[in-house]
């Protein structure tokens, strides 16, 4: 009998020390997984934004369609411009005065065109799945909206891209999961979502920390 008790304790011993590991080594995973797939999301958010700027410089808005994204890297192009300043007379006021009035002006030279992929994307071609979450067994896109904030009566475009935290976390334990959406760090991403842009307010920048790369 005190045989078999020793070997209980035994057991416990071993089955609380698993217990212990687990609690120290199951969040340690979890943030090593967590760190490489928020990095991949990041990096297409990056390009998202990049398009979506492009996008407003040439037509003046943003666009909450993929198809209309996609369609304008393929064909759009950059104007590639020189500023200049001039002088002139005003021969208007000598006429009317009889002095020499000079006015500067700037004037905007187009020196030729540029296409808007090969500016952004080098050549390559990824911008045409930007839009797909870049996590293995994640079959999702990226949630993507734009419009226009009224701001003192001037109407100005914005955009967001977005997706939830717990779709690329969809196998990890979901205790950490939901720990990891109440998260309020200056040294991760805050809230249940990785974004770039604002429905609610001016804003292009992501909300990712500095050590995943440029934000603004």
């Amino acid at each position: 009998m005190r045989f078999v008790i020793q070997i209980l304790l035994w057991l416990v011993i071993i089955f609380l020390a698993y217990l212990t590991f687990n609690a120290v080594y199951e969040p340690i995973q979890f943030n090593k997984i967590k760190e490489k797939r928020y990095a991949k999301v990041i990096e297409n958010l990056k390009d998202i934004r990049a398009s979506e700027l492009a996008y407003k410089e040439v037509t003046g808005r943003f666009t909450g369609s993929w198809d209309s994204l996609i369609q304008f890297l393929d064909t759009a192009e950059f104007a590639i411009t020189q500023r200049r300043d001039t002088t002139f007379l005003d021969k208007e006021y000598k006429k009317t005065y009889g002095v020499d009035q000079y006015i500067e002006k700037v004037v905007v030279d187009t020196l030729g065109f540029s296409s808007v992929k090969d500016s952004l994307f080098k050549g390559n071609e990824s911008y045409k799945n930007m839009m797909n979450v870049p996590i293995k067994g994640v079959d999702a896109k990226f949630d993507l909206k734009a419009g226009t904030l009224d701001k003192k009566g001037n109407k100005i475009p914005v955009f967001e891209a977005k997706i939830a935290k717990s779709k690329i976390l969809y196998d990890q334990d979901r205790t950490l999961v939901l720990q990891e959406n109440d998260v309020q760090s200056v040294d991760d991403v805050n809230g249940r979502y990785i974004s770039v842009g604002s429905m609610t307010e001016v804003n292009t920048s992501g909300n990712w920390p500095k050590v995943y790369g440029d934000n603004e």
